[in-house]
This record gives C-alpha cells, sequence and structure tokens, in this order.
C-alpha cells in the first residue's frame, strides 16, 4: 500500500518553507479559519456522498477532506503522526 499521505505532509510543509505564488496550500496556511471551514465544508460533501452519489465522487471527497484536514493540522504544527499516535492510543484490542 502506498503512504502518499507522508509525500502530501512534506509538500504541505514545503510550502511553509518554501512559499510559491498563487499557491492553494499557502493560501490556506495563512488563514486557518479558511482551512477549518474547508474541513468543515468536505465533511459535509463527504455525507453527501456517502448518502447520495457515487463510489467515485465520495472517493473525490474523501481526498478533499483528507488533503485539508493535514493542512489545518499544519497551520497548528500538529503532524499526521500525532493523529496516528492518539488512534494507536484508543485501540484495544
Amino acid at each position: 500500500m502506498s503512504n502518499f499521505i507522508n509525500t502530501l505532509t512534506k509538500i504541505i510543509e514545503d510550502r511553509k518553507e518554501n512559499r510559491k505564488p498563487d499557491s492553494y496550500t499557502n493560501y490556506l496556511l495563512d488563514n486557518p479559519q479558511k482551512a477549518a471551514q474547508k474541513v468543515g465544508e468536505e465533511a459535509t460533501e463527504v455525507i453527501i456522498a456517502a448518502l447520495a452519489q457515487s463510489d467515485d465522487r465520495l472517493l473525490d471527497e474523501t481526498a478533499d477532506l483528507v488533503y485539508h484536514t493535514l493542512v489545518l493540522l499544519s497551520t497548528r504544527n500538529v503532524t499526521w503522526e500525532q493523529v496516528l499516535a492518539r488512534l494507536e492510543t484508543r485501540h484495544h484490542p
């Protein structure tokens, strides 16, 4: 299984260090409230896709949700690894 999420996280962090003109990621990093709003919008779109749209649409919306969540985490200097560690603490086999 590919671990593209690590690559995407590195891209987001690179945008923090090496800004690019007209970068949507930089726009969100500079506007944490907008990043949070986008997470909410994408979560709603995931729900709609799950209830009334195709699997392909559900995949697209879930991918958008993950991307926006990663950007939002980055605005708070929270890492994906921290999220995974928290999930692990909740797992009780």
